[in-house]
């Protein structure tokens, strides 16, 4: 997929954005492993950073709790030295403060989905507190459908593509934007 091994850097942060099941973490990973450049999972690396998982700062600091943490967090990965392939919690764009950091620090990449298909990749759901059930799941979809699409700097639409595809996609974005570029030997 990539060039061979030739060098590449990233010159800023790589948000990806989405529904949940969208792919985000899956593609950055590989986008990472083939390019040979850093990617972070946001909600792993909160989860290390509180102590707790996901689910259970969701139920001691309720929703507003846990996107006061998810908005710190964001600005840190932002702000780091070395640019990374961020993979965002579906509900990222509902915070209005994120889109700020979105827009003045890297640039961000919306992986489109159904909540239909996405159910279809969510083996378990007790790990997703906002995915309970399918109407609810398209629900807030739909309501954040126009979120992912105020804050990305390019979409790809994920329907029936495998990671490996997705992942050369957003690869040929980011080189063609000058995001993703050849480092000198």
């Amino acid at each position: 997929m990539a060039r061979g091994c030739e060098p590449v850097a990233l010159t800023c942060p790589v948000f990806f954005v989405g529904f949940m099941g969208a792919g985000k973490t899956s593609v950055a990973r590989r986008l990472a492993r083939v390019c040979g450049v850093a990617s972070v999972d946001m909600d792993t690396y909160i989860e290390r950073r509180e102590g707790k998982k996901v689910k259970e700062i969701f139920a001691e600091a309720g929703e507003e709790g846990f996107r006061a943490v998810e908005t710190a967090v964001l600005r840190e990965l932002g702000a780091a030295a070395d640019p990374m392939l961020v993979s965002c919690g579906g509900g990222v764009v509902v915070t209005p403060a994120n889109h700020e950091v979105f827009r003045d620090a890297g640039f961000v990449v919306y992986l489109e989905v159904t909540a239909d298909e996405a159910a279809g990749r969510i083996s378990d759901t007790s790990t997703r507190p906002l995915f309970q059930n399918l109407e609810a799941a398209r629900a807030r979809c739909a309501e954040r459908l126009p979120l992912y699409e105020a804050v990305a700097d390019a979409t790809v639409n994920t329907a029936g593509k495998s990671v490996p595809a997705i992942a050369r996609e957003v690869q040929r974005i980011l080189e063609k934007e000058g995001i993703l570029c050849p480092q000198p030997r």
